[in-house]
């Protein structure tokens, strides 16, 4: 099974009644690599994650998680967890006035026999994971750090170590860098890098073309629900990649002018 994509879509179309989000999209996201998704808002970005981390099911097509065929009668957040697949939204589902700890198990605490919660185990993982894993070194931040003393990035920086442990082997950022200050930016673009040299893979969606176009192997791009690029990084300059996606954005304004 290590020569399967984590991931594969084939066909995939979403329909809201007489909306299509999607059409007939196919792709790969292989293991141990970082795919930039981009698009514009209402491209298709959000749909096409929500099909793979179980939040909807598609109209058409297939998904197969390790060459195996999802039922979508039985696909769930949960079921995408337990396949290692995890998502990190834009406001990360921390606890502010919790402990690093208590949000690193948050839903899914350690527990003896009896139910209680493993403390001083939770704890010496939360520091394995803040010290190795996603490499926290400020002073004055230990595991009982409440979050809500942590600046943007190293909340970001809790939300990616906490999928990272649950032995997730796909991460899904959805804008993580969203109204961060640019020392902020860098730290989580830091923990993004964190993700494959942990031998996990990552999709990262982003506004900021430069932001995509340093830390990812891939570009996936999106229009109006159809894939309309997907190829190495190192194929396509930066300067290449925003022609590109200014001469579609061209073509898009032109097709809407002549529609109406």
């Amino acid at each position: 099974m290590a020569d399967q994509p984590i991931v594969r879509l084939k066909n995939v179309g979403k329909s809201y009644g007489p909306v299509v989000s999607l059409r007939d999209v196919s792709l790969e996201i292989g293991s141990n690599e970082i795919v930039g998704l981009i698009g514009d808002n209402g491209a298709g970005k959000s749909t096409l994650i929500k099909i793979m981390t179980g939040v909807e099911s598609p109209t058409s097509g297939e998904v197969f998680i390790r060459g195996e065929r999802v039922d979508f009668s039985n696909y769930s957040v949960k079921r995408a967890h337990e396949l290692r697949i995890e998502t990190v939204y834009q406001t990360s589902s921390l606890g502010i006035k919790q402990p690093l700890w208590r949000n690193f198990f948050v839903g899914r605490p350690l527990t003896n026999f009896l139910g209680f919660i493993k403390v001083r185990e939770q704890k010496r993982i939360s520091e394995q994971i803040m010290r190795e894993t996603i490499g926290f070194r400020s002073a004055g931040i230990d595991v009982d750090t409440p979050v809500g003393r942590l600046s943007g990035g190293e909340r970001q920086g809790v939300a990616i170590g906490r999928a990272m442990h649950f032995d997730s082997d796909l991460i899904v950022l959805d804008e993580p860098t969203v109204a961060l200050a640019l020392s902020e930016v860098e730290k989580v673009l830091n923990f993004i890098r964190s993700i494959k040299e942990n031998g996990r893979s990552c999709i990262y969606i982003e506004h900021n073309i430069h932001h995509v176009h340093a830390v990812c192997d891939r570009l996936i791009v999106l229009d109006r629900g159809q894939l309309v690029l997907d190829c190495e990084t190192k194929s396509m300059s930066y300067t290449e990649l925003v022609d590109f996606l200014r001469d579609l954005h061209f073509r898009d304004d032109q097709e809407t002018k002549i529609a109406s």
